[in-house]
């Protein structure tokens, strides 16, 4: 087994191979003088089961184009499986045509990784679940739940409500309660535009109970305000939340540090930088679930098991 990355979270990868007790393979990535993606693999990876740690989250175009590069360079030395392994997916949000003439980039970026040389996906929390068939390879697809979940139960948190930001989300929201054997509330809402929305009613009693707001992802945090507003106007006492993937983009720093929210709660698929770090933000690691997951693929073991409490 080699475990190899590019430069989207090399924090990441050190803490999947520590955990594996593996050092990270050898390989330059950079860039030539106007701009192109160079890369060279600096060791043999013939016949070898190889793991590409390599979210494609901001900037999403170089880390996409890395990915595929790396791709054909290991398949070019005759690696004998390539894994890609993608804590976070990017273009995930375009999965399906609800305007007409926009393109499904989801689609397109499983063929481009199909076509790179892939042999197999890993990733965490897709954005939706249907992008698994996108791809004409095998995917594992893990959840972060059990990770959050352990960490609430570590801080003892007590009377709560799990919160849905919204009718999609009701699945993974449902799995929170689960595991907590919690009620259930769900937030409706409207979108205004691509990155804002409006919170307009609550489903569900949330008055005096600890919310905990379960989503995939967290961009402009426009909608996690907007749900923290409004519950707290409905009576919410204190307001968390737990999201895979810190995007933080935009003004979201901003918005978190002015808003209702006691805490959130979010996993290192992708980078958060000193510029993002806040107070409010509390990073989990990811790295022993994906080790684990990596380690189970490598010696074909079940990896559904993972997904047990």
């Amino acid at each position: 087994m080699n475990i190899i990355t590019g430069n989207a979270n090399p924090k990441l990868a050190q803490e999947i191979s520590q955990y594996l007790k593996l050092p990270l393979g050898d390989m330059l990535v950079t860039t030539f003088s106007e701009g192109e993606i160079r890369v060279k693999i600096n060791e043999n990876v013939r016949g070898k089961d190889v793991f590409i740690i390599q979210p494609t989250c901001p900037p999403v175009n170089n880390n996409l184009m890395e990915l595929l590069i790396i791709i054909d360079a290991l398949k070019r030395a005759s690696a004998k499986r390539i894994t890609a392994v993608l804590p976070f997916f990017g273009y995930a949000r375009q999965d399906r045509k609800d305007q007409p003439r926009v393109p499904i980039t989801a689609k397109l970026v499983a063929n481009l990784i199909t076509t790179a040389g892939a042999d197999r996906i890993l990733t965490v929390d897709l954005h939706a679940g249907q992008i698994q068939g996108f791809f004409d390879i095998p995917m594992d697809h893990l959840y972060a739940v059990n990770i959050f979940v352990n960490h609430i139960r570590a801080i003892k948190l007590k009377n709560i409500v799990i919160v849905s930001p919204d009718v999609g989300g009701i699945k993974m929201a449902r799995a929170y309660a689960k595991r907590f054997e919690a009620p259930l509330a769900i937030i409706d809402k409207r979108r205004i535009s691509g990155e804002d929305t409006e919170a307009m009613n609550i489903l569900g009693d949330i008055k005096g109970k600890n919310a905990v707001i379960v989503d995939d992802l967290v961009a402009t945090a426009s909608s996690l305000v907007e749900a923290a507003a409004a519950l707290k106007k409905q009576g919410a006492r204190d307001i968390y939340a737990t999201i895979t993937h810190p995007v933080l983009s935009g003004p979201a720093i901003k918005r978190i540090s002015d808003s209702a929210l006691t805490k959130l709660f979010v996993t290192n698929t992708i980078p958060v930088e000193n510029g993002k770090k806040h107070k409010k933000i509390q990073v989990l690691s990811i790295a022993p679930l994906l080790a684990e997951a990596i380690k189970r693929i490598h010696n074909e073991e079940s990896v559904s098991c993972l997904f047990d409490e």
